[in-house]
């Protein structure tokens, strides 16, 4: 597929942390905004456990697609790291200790060291576990973390990133500011709505699904939401090409009007 053409961009999280609730994933809404910022828009997100099997299993079906990948979490140097082990699984090849991540790795225990953190000697056995750190899969490219020096990396349009969002985050922007420049503000795309009463959701679907035939390029939605004292609302609104989506959306705030609704909050 050239690389002018529009791409998927999905967001996998790995972590026993998120999904046992210890931690909070904060990745998600954090790539979205990133993304919004450069015309561009998440497709997919997934959370996969520290278990290497389900990574490997996540990851190979993840290269067979053509789709570019954020991966957060679990390339450190523990052993309930299994990111990098398992990436090069599901590619079939082996790890190797970057050249770039061993110095940039160096350089880091040597930071310390001024600090009076550690030693820089690398034949040290914990720096030897630092290094493990840039151990990649084969063919892989770093990825600069401005916080440590430490670098992720980037193989087959998968970026791959701690889970520090202090680290991923900036990593994030590089990636898709250096890589994926050409991917941004390639189609206009807005998003509008709007809050209406006393509207029940079975007696605006068919204009909506009026809407997306009149509009083809333009999706309808609908957010019911159901406030503490019982009294309902819905969030309707459109998203797609912007002229195309204003005209969508004024017909369907004439139209939730003329089915009952309200625009206004019901009184107390």
């Amino acid at each position: 597929m050239p690389d002018t053409a529009l791409r998927n961009v999905r967001l996998i999280i790995i972590g026993d942390e998120i999904l046992s609730g210890r931690r909070q994933d904060k990745h998600f809404s954090k790539l979205i905004e990133l993304l919004s910022q450069r015309g561009m828009r998440l497709r997919g997100a997934e959370i996969v456990p520290d278990d290497r099997p389900s990574i490997a299993h996540t990851l190979k079906r993840s290269f067979s697609g053509n789709d570019v990948v954020f991966c957060c979490g679990g390339i450190g140097g523990t052993p309930d790291d299994q990111t990098r082990q398992a990436a090069a699984e599901a590619l079939g090849v082996p790890l190797a200790l970057h050249p770039e991540a061993k110095r940039l790795i160096a350089e880091r225990c040597a930071d310390l060291a001024q600090k009076g953190q550690g030693s820089s000697d690398m034949s040290l056995p914990e720096n030897q576990q630092r290094l493990q750190m840039g151990m990649f899969p084969q063919g892989a490219e770093i990825v600069p973390n401005p916080y440590n020096k430490i670098p992720g990396f980037f193989i087959r349009d998968h970026t791959f990133m701690p889970g520090f969002p202090v680290m991923a985050w900036p990593m994030m922007a590089w990636t898709l500011d250096t890589r994926y420049r050409h991917l941004q503000h390639q189609v206009a795309y807005t998003e509008h709505s709007f809050i209406v009463f006393g509207l029940p959701e079975s007696r605006i679907a068919p204009v909506m699904e009026e809407l997306e035939r009149r509009w083809p390029g333009v999706k309808a939605f609908s957010l019911p939401s159901m406030s503490a004292d019982g009294r309902s609302h819905i969030d309707l609104g459109v998203k797609g090409e912007p002229d195309a989506a204003a005209q969508a959306l004024a017909f369907l705030r004439e139209a939730a009007v003329s089915a009952g609704g309200t625009l206004n909050p019901p009184q107390k």
